[in-house]
């Protein structure tokens, strides 16, 4: 190597050197910046928190912190007032006879006929199948149908709508109590519910109208944020929360213990004499065993503060049959209570509902019939048949 090559080696070695050091002083000269910065936020928020009394939102244990609190929930500010429970069934019996796949229309139209051949009662079945009522209870219903005396020699639409309303009903109104126990009067507190299903069934986003539909009813709600491991859960459900005054116990740490998060939300529930808790959890099914695992340990983890009273299944019901096998995998691994079936406007196929009540064994609790907020309601059997029979 030549003497100029030299030179230049050792002129870039030092430029180099030069460059190295000024970086390290002008980085330890801005972390000293940014310490001394965040010390006095720290302290002006400190002395905001003491001065407002907000200690509630400082709380924090096993990777669950309670985000918002009471005193949000007695705060001025402006909150909406959910749709009454009352106001929703009727409303939402409207919008059921208004949906494209109302399946008793379309019985009555067949059952009117004149003269029904065996095509027509293919037909009968047919359309049973493909509103999701499932098989067996497809061909009960054509067995009772050609049965039944008001088929074969009563033509009067009026006495053929009566009588499909009530064979409808016997296979809608299973016997089962419908009621939620946070409902009924005497309820313990806090009453707890579990939200169990697959990601994509709407679950966050029912736990967030199920606490709507108990604010309009008079009752004091918190949320528990237990799906740690979609980064949007906890964030959607706060702001579920924040819009009637509901307090979330969420984790700050995505992929935190699910658990610990269900655990401190039912100590807070039970400290602050809440009337509900509503733990949201997650749904990778992919992942089977270990999700029933973790639900399993959520629910033993809540029940050393308080009893769980309910087990809901939230499935999506435009997924029809499908979603009977996801259904099964949950009432297997976890002992559910009720049903939530959501999205039963729209493509949904309202037999869904005698199906997944045979196959469960549970009864449907709640039906969601659209995008708003308080599209969510008490499933009423009489309301379900005169709807999709378009009685309004």
């Amino acid at each position: 190597m030549n003497t100029y090559a030299i030179i230049a080696l050792i002129c870039v070695v030092v430029v180099l050197a030069v460059l190295g050091i000024w970086w390290l002083v002008a980085r330890r000269r801005k972390r000293r910046i940014e310490e001394q910065v965040g010390q006095v936020a720290a302290q002006v928020a400190q002395a905001g928190a003491t001065s407002a009394g907000q200690d509630a939102g400082a709380q924090e244990s096993q990777g669950g912190k309670v985000r918002s609190g009471r005193s949000e929930q007695g705060s001025t500010r402006n909150l909406e007032s959910p749709e009454s429970s009352d106001s929703r069934i009727v409303r939402l019996r409207a919008k059921l006879a208004k949906s494209p796949n109302p399946f008793g229309k379309a019985l009555f139209a067949i059952l009117t006929k004149d003269h029904l051949s065996e095509s027509d009662w293919e037909d009968v079945e047919d359309t049973l199948l493909r509103a999701d009522v499932g098989a067996e209870a497809s061909e009960q219903l054509v067995d009772e149908l050609r049965a039944d005396a008001r088929v074969t020699g009563e033509k009067d639409p009026q006495s053929v709508r009566a009588m499909l309303r009530e064979k409808l009903l016997d296979l809608v109104e299973t016997g089962q109590d419908r009621s939620l126990l946070a409902s009924m009067p005497g309820a313990a507190k806090p009453s707890v519910i579990i939200m169990v299903g697959v990601n994509g069934t709407g679950k966050t986003t029912t736990a967030g109208k199920l606490a709507r539909l108990f604010v309009a009813d008079g009752k004091t709600v918190v949320l528990g944020a237990a799906d740690t491991f979609r980064a949007a859960a906890a964030d959607q459900l706060e702001t579920w929360g924040s819009r009637v005054g509901v307090p979330v116990v969420r984790s700050e740490r995505e992929g935190a213990d699910p658990a610990s998060v269900a655990f401190e939300a039912s100590s807070r529930a039970k400290e602050e004499q809440a009337d509900l808790l509503i733990v949201d959890t997650a749904g990778r099914l992919q992942n089977k065993a270990n999700l029933m695992d973790e639900l399993g340990k959520i629910r033993r983890v809540v029940e050393k503060n308080v009893p769980v009273g309910e087990v809901l299944l939230v499935l999506d019901a435009t997924t029809g049959q499908n979603g009977m096998i996801q259904a099964k995998v949950f009432a297997q691994a976890i002992g559910i209570t009720g049903i939530v079936l959501t999205k039963l406007d729209g493509s949904a196929k309202g037999g869904i509902v005698i199906s997944v009540q045979r196959e469960l064994g549970v009864p449907v609790k709640l039906v969601g019939l659209g995008e708003g907020p308080d599209d969510l309601a008490p499933f009423n059997p009489q309301s379900f048949v005169d709807g999709i029979l378009g009685d309004e």
